[in-house]
C-alpha cells in the first residue's frame, strides 16, 4: 500500500512520414549519438549517446526501429 510507486516512462513514437533514425557519428574520435532528422528541414534532433553496441540496440528497442540504421559523418 504504502510502498514505491513505480514510474512509467512512455517514449513518444517518432513520425515515419516525417523523421528517420539517424547515428552522428565523428570521425576524429569515434562518438556517436543516436537521434532522428527531420526529413524535410534536415534539421537533426539527439535522443541518446551510444558507447556500445547495447546501448544502440536499446535505443532501436525503445522506439521499434527494425533494421540498420543510417550513419552520417
Amino acid at each position: 500500500m504504502f510502498g514505491k510507486k513505480k514510474e512509467k516512462t512512455i517514449k513518444p513514437l517518432y513520425d515515419t512520414e516525417k523523421k528517420e533514425p539517424i547515428i552522428k557519428a565523428s570521425i576524429c574520435n569515434g562518438e556517436q549519438v543516436a537521434g532522428f532528422r527531420d526529413i524535410e528541414s534536415g534539421e537533426f534532433h539527439e535522443v541518446k549517446f551510444i558507447r556500445n553496441n547495447n546501448e544502440l540496440e536499446d535505443f532501436k528497442r525503445e522506439y521499434g526501429i527494425q533494421g540498420d540504421i543510417k550513419k552520417i559523418y
